[in-house]
């Protein structure tokens, strides 16, 4: 009998939290899944967005200037692909970062092992039930504490494969995890859908949950790092 999807997934990303499991086995301040698209509307350009702009908001000023206020001065990441079910890549495991220098290892693992978007793949739809899913099992499996734990998704369409979105949206909110979004401007996908607000009515949950709106996609970078400012600073207890 084959394995499903979903059992097949977890085996991978039960290996990929092992290889992570000493950096990030202490107590941080919040623990953030990033969950990035890389589903067949996701052009070179759009690719390089995502990639290049988690890895520059990790290493920001204002990033590391939040994690140095925080109670723990440390947050933890994780970064991954997702696409249709069973279709999601693990870039980076789960990682401790405390200051720059752990900063800029995280960084350089999403810069050159992310999706850029030029690798020929077999058409992939838009999954944002399985991505809350897959982040919702990398939070449960999470090994060290922290204070706070949430979801971000990053995407440019609604979902499209898989199942609904409103029991994986309840099961991570029932966990007690926060789902943020952002939402990347459509540049041409053949829908008149306004994706903020879709993000915000059917995705986002949780405590201080928000969706963040780039305006163009070079805003993209800039929203996110504000997104990230946002998040890590809300433990800000001084």
């Amino acid at each position: 009998m084959r394995a499903s999807p979903f059992l097949r997934l977890a085996v991978v990303l039960s290996i990929s939290l092992l290889w992570g499991r000493q950096a990030h086995a202490a107590a941080v301040d919040v623990a953030i899944v990033f969950a990035v698209d890389f589903s067949s509307s996701i052009d070179p350009a759009t690719a390089d967005l995502q990639r290049k702009g988690h890895a520059a908001a990790l290493t920001s000023p204002e990033i590391l200037a939040a994690i140095a206020r925080n109670y723990r001065g440390c947050i933890a990441v994780t970064y991954f692909e997702w696409s249709s079910p069973g279709r999601a890549k693990i870039v980076l495991p789960w990682t401790r970062i405390c200051g720059r220098e752990d900063a800029e290892a995280a960084a350089r693992i999403i810069s050159e092992n992310g999706d850029t978007g030029l690798e020929p793949r077999a058409r992939a739809g838009t999954s944002i039930s399985s991505a809350i899913d897959v982040g919702r099992l990398l939070l449960d499996r999470y090994s060290g504490t922290a204070d706070r734990k949430v979801i971000d998704i990053s995407g440019n369409g609604e979902n499209n494969d898989g199942l609904p979105v409103e029991p994986s949206r309840l099961g991570a909110l029932a966990e007690g995890y926060t789902i943020n979004a952002i939402a990347i401007p459509a540049q041409d996908h053949g829908s008149d859908c306004d994706l903020a607000a879709y993000f915000a009515e059917n995705v986002i949950g949780g405590p201080q949950a928000f969706v963040m709106t780039p305006t163009a996609p070079g805003d993209y970078a800039m929203a996110l790092r504000r997104k990230l400012v946002t998040e890590v600073s809300m433990n800000v207890v001084r």
